[in-house]
């Protein structure tokens, strides 16, 4: 529920409903396909299971909070009537990690996004935190703990505490939208939240490749062509033990461990740090047949970057200026300034000044972009020649 006093939307305390029941789900469904607008967040198990699991979905409405049980009720495609709806709006807060959680698990999309951190960032707000907006700009405080956040969301029963901090992350969610909406519109910045959004509407999720998976390990980049081979035929066996005990890849062998073993394959095993006794224990045998198929492959060449990433004296000196221009325009509009270019344009221009007119049709420049930037970025451009 909702009552407005003036311009302000005060949150009222809503029920809630936990979804544990096909019967429940339809009910629910039917409800929020009556909303103009729902709020959405989900909670997902990555800390203590591997493949993490989507444990819960909490839903809004203007009158109740509906948390959806995934482990207990697998059953779900009812929720496609709502996600993908145009009519209803969903407002999310950070909705890049829940949309792809929901197209990994669920195949699920999202349409009509309402992305509150986008839009507290294009409000020049610099505390964009859910609980940090929902204080300053609405004066609740919500339970926020990292316990909480990494929590075992998988296990049933759930905690009154955990039940209360699920629904606390959807209930706010309507007035901070409405708070929002009004300072964008003063502003002048709604259609530039709508465009961010829409992008973000098409992400999804991307499996890691399992061919060079390996080369995001901390430490990676040092590593010569034998190290790397090492290094590769480790992190397959870690990412064989993460799948066989369904435990996350770091519980099993953490990174520092792995990067140990690979500058000194000789070393024993005890002195690894970050291994200790209970990994010798469980994975030594594994570790030394690792290190003895890793020495015997050849190494591997670094796969080499898309573009010769060096730059001229004069190159870089003009991506400077260009980073100044930038930043003296987010200083006029009180925004951060990356997010008023492209960084990987501002390098290409540095590179070629003179493609404005191409760079302009780049799908990184945003239509909003392209109606408020060009002319005074071009007439810079030219100073510099």
């Amino acid at each position: 529920m909702k009552r407005y006093t003036g311009l302000v939307t005060i949150s009222l305390p809503l029920p809630v409903e936990i979804v544990s029941q096909a019967t429940q789900l339809d009910a629910a469904v039917t409800a929020m396909l009556a909303s103009g607008d729902i709020a959405l967040d989900t909670e997902s198990n990555s800390f203590h299971r591997y493949p993490e699991q989507l444990c819960l979905i909490q839903i809004a409405t203007r009158h109740k909070v509906y948390l959806i049980d995934t482990i207990v009720l697998k059953e779900i495609a009812a929720l496609k009537k709502v996600l993908p709806h145009d009519s209803i709006i969903k407002v999310v807060h950070g909705a890049d990690y829940d949309i792809r959680s929901l197209d990994r698990h669920h195949g699920f999309r999202i349409r009509n996004l309402y992305d509150t951190s986008i839009a507290a960032r294009f409000a020049g707000l610099t505390r964009v935190g859910l609980a940090a907006l929902i204080e300053d700009l609405l004066g609740i405080t919500i339970p926020k703990s990292n316990r909480l956040q990494r929590a075992d969301w998988g296990q049933r029963p759930l905690s009154a505490e955990a039940l209360d901090y699920a629904a606390a992350d959807v209930r706010n969610l309507f007035a901070l939208r409405d708070t929002l909406d009004q300072r964008l519109q003063r502003l002048g910045r709604t259609e530039w939240v709508a465009e961010e959004c829409a992008r973000l509407e098409e992400v999804r999720y991307s499996p890691p490749d399992p061919e060079t998976a390996y080369l995001s390990v901390k430490g990676a980049r040092d590593l010569d062509g034998r190290g790397l081979a090492i290094l590769r035929r480790l992190f397959l066996f870690r990412e064989e033990e993460a799948r066989r005990r369904h435990r996350p890849p770091f519980f099993v062998i953490p990174d520092n461990a792995l990067i140990s073993l690979v500058t000194s394959p000789t070393a024993a095993l005890s002195e690894v740090p970050g291994l200790g006794q209970p990994g010798l224990q469980r994975f030594g045998h594994g570790l030394q047949q690792a290190l003895r198929e890793g020495l015997a492959a050849p190494p591997i060449r670094r796969p080499r970057p898309a573009t010769d990433g060096r730059m001229s004296r004069e190159q870089v000196q003009r991506l400077g200026r260009l980073k100044a221009w930038r930043l003296s325009l987010g200083d006029t509009l009180s925004l951060d300034p990356p997010l008023l270019w492209p960084t990987a344009s501002l390098e290409r221009l540095a590179r070629a000044p003179d493609t404005l007119d191409s760079e302009l049709t780049s799908a990184e420049i945003r239509r909003w972009q392209r109606d408020r930037f060009p002319a005074t970025l071009r007439a810079y451009l030219e100073s510099l020649q």
